[in-house]
């Protein structure tokens, strides 16, 4: 009574693909991998960047910016002494 049946989530699953379609599931799911994949990425480039010197950051931004897209605005802040 608790839980559901195998009868039930195959319902629920064909419905959400008579509602969403199999295409706009696929891109949800390829958006998803990338998305995860980006999170494990900028978790080992934390772990690296630990160990590195204070110089070292800012070459690493730059090398970041070199994956810029035409949307991407790229902005220099300096401290005022």
């Amino acid at each position: 009574m608790g839980s559901f049946s195998i009868w039930h989530w195959l319902i629920v699953l064909l419905i959400v693909v008579m509602v969403f379609g199999t295409k706009k599931l696929k891109n949800i799911g390829a958006d998803l991998g990338g998305a995860v994949k980006g999170f494990k990425d900028g978790i080992k480039d934390g772990e690296q960047g630990g160990a590195e010197s204070a110089a070292a950051p800012a070459a690493k931004v730059t090398q970041d910016s070199t994956r810029a897209t035409k949307d991407t605005i790229d902005v220099e802040a300096k401290n005022k002494s």
